[in-house]
């Protein structure tokens, strides 16, 4: 039963709300066990005034009455009053009595997800994540314990910025081994993926007073973000069959541009060695530098993967990758392997960025990869992404005779380009959209010269199942014939890989 003090006018808030409302949301704190009782007591009556249950104006009961309803003492009352009115919570004087405060605003409800995600979306083809399911979910949470096991305390510290010596050490072996870098461990740098190697390049070479950096024009569009961030802006420079054209990189001027030779996003393209060697040319003559982003160097299907540039002058080369495309993009774990000259410049921002990595996770993968772990999922990954190519291309060529596949056999991606008959691009992209089916246009990527009408597409396949392909090229040929497109089907086109 209520006391008569809850009751009396005295305790009701100035627009005639009784307080009995805090005297019903503090009941279940007053039931807690005595030791936590006080600190549930505050956290309930916190709580109240937060999500505006106990909205600001609004008188609250004496403390003495407060306790006698609650049937506590006097002492845990006063004490989370106190303890609220010191926060900010409530205010109070001297005779006034106690109520809430008027600065206090209810937060906002939950939390907002603003991971990039595709929304009603029957068969998402828009390329750059890999196959999340492939994750060796048992292999690397046996490497969690097995490290944790085993890591002295004094590994859970604030970690070299550059990295564990253990991981750099193991990443160091297996760049070597695998992309033919020059790989000297005192200048790797582990970074949370190529994307914060990129904006580390980007703030050292403002330092320097660098202002513009040339990008492959079609390219990655982070690239050109990622340098804004640092206050660089980025000048496209145009691509052909064998790579960067070196006469227009010339002219631009710029000291340092951004590449992907071992397959260019998103024309599929492997540089050339004629090109490779002239980008270089350009570089020593310039003292420039040339930042080499190998985001999927490891897959190639049709033979082995061509080295690393950086291989073959570290001193004009910075070497950037990650385990995005082999593992899962959410790890956050990358490298930088940079020019001598440049590499005390970015350790010394690391540091200032975010004093290192997680040295948990970093001490896993280096146990993954000195274990032959990493090894066996590219074997893995490579296994499934080639039969993937295959079916895309196979796909292709049933229900859209004539399409042509350009790029080598590699990466997570191609590039699809359907006859003009298909197009125009514009009414193609509304009718997949209207079946459910996500594509990224070339278009999307950059300035793309071609043919008027045609439609020309960025298709990832990595992180699609077989029968998801299957289905995804059958809808959108399905939403063709629907619309009073060509005829597809019934036959098997050529496609040109």
């Amino acid at each position: 039963m209520m006391s008569s003090q809850t009751n009396s006018r005295s305790e009701r808030s100035p627009d005639g709300g009784s307080a009995t409302a805090a005297w019903e949301l503090l009941l279940p704190a007053a039931a807690e066990p005595a030791r936590r009782r006080g600190r549930a007591l505050q956290s309930a009556l916190r709580e109240a005034v937060r999500s505006g249950r106990l909205v600001p104006g609004t008188r609250l009961p004496s403390s003495r009455a407060l306790a006698a309803d609650l049937r506590v003492s006097r002492g845990l009352v006063t004490e989370a009053y106190e303890q609220l009115t010191a926060e900010g919570y409530l205010r109070s004087g001297r005779g006034a009595g106690t109520w809430v405060g008027e600065g206090v605003r209810a937060p906002v409800a939950g939390a907002r997800d603003l991971a990039p995600r595709a929304a009603d979306v029957s068969v998402d083809f828009r390329p750059g994540t890999p196959d999340l399911s492939l994750f060796p979910r048992s292999a690397w949470a046996a490497a969690h314990r097995s490290v944790l096991g085993r890591l002295p305390h004094g590994a859970l510290g604030y970690p070299d910025p550059r990295g564990l010596p253990v991981l750099r050490d193991a990443l160091a072996a297996l760049l070597s081994r695998r992309r033919g870098v020059v790989a000297d461990p005192e200048r790797l740098v582990v970074c949370s993926g190529v994307a914060q190697a990129t904006s580390l390049l980007g703030f050292v070479l403002h330092g320097r007073g660098v202002r513009t950096v040339g990008v492959e024009d079609p390219g990655s569009p982070e690239h050109s973000a990622l340098f804004a961030s640092a206050g660089i802006t980025t000048i496209g420079l145009p691509l052909d069959d064998e790579g960067l054209v070196t006469a227009p990189l010339v002219r631009s001027g710029v000291r340092a541009v951004v590449t992907t030779p071992a397959h260019q996003f998103p024309t599929g393209i492997a540089y050339s060695a004629a090109r490779r060697g002239r980008l270089l040319e350009w570089a020593r003559a310039t003292d420039g530098l040339v930042v080499e982003d190998d985001y999927d160097g490891d897959f190639r299907y049709d033979r082995a993967p061509v080295g690393a540039l950086q291989g073959l002058d570290p001193e004009h080369v910075a070497y950037t990758g990650s385990v995005s495309k082999s593992l899962a993009p959410g790890l956050r774990l990358g490298w930088l392997l940079a020019p001598a000259a440049m590499t005390d410049e970015i350790v010394a921002r690391k540091r200032t960025m975010d004093l290192g990595n997680p040295a948990v996770d970093q001490a896993v993968l280096a146990d993954f990869i000195t274990r032959g772990g990493y090894d066996r999922q590219l074997r893995r990954c490579q296994r499934a992404y080639r039969e993937r190519r295959d079916t895309l291309t196979s796909m292709l060529a049933e229900h859209f005779p004539g399409t042509e596949v350009s790029g080598i056999a590699a990466g997570l991606h191609i590039i699809a380009a359907l006859p003009e008959r298909y197009g125009p691009e514009p009414v193609f992209m509304a009718r997949a959209a209207d079946a459910g089916v996500a594509l990224r246009p070339l278009g999307a990527c950059g300035t793309v010269t071609g043919e008027d009408g045609a439609v020309r597409l960025v298709l990832g396949y990595a992180h699609l199942a077989p029968t998801d392909i299957e289905r995804g090229v059958r809808l959108l040929a399905e939403a063709q014939r629907g619309a009073g497109g060509p005829a597809t089907g019934g036959g098997r086109g050529r496609v040109f890989i």
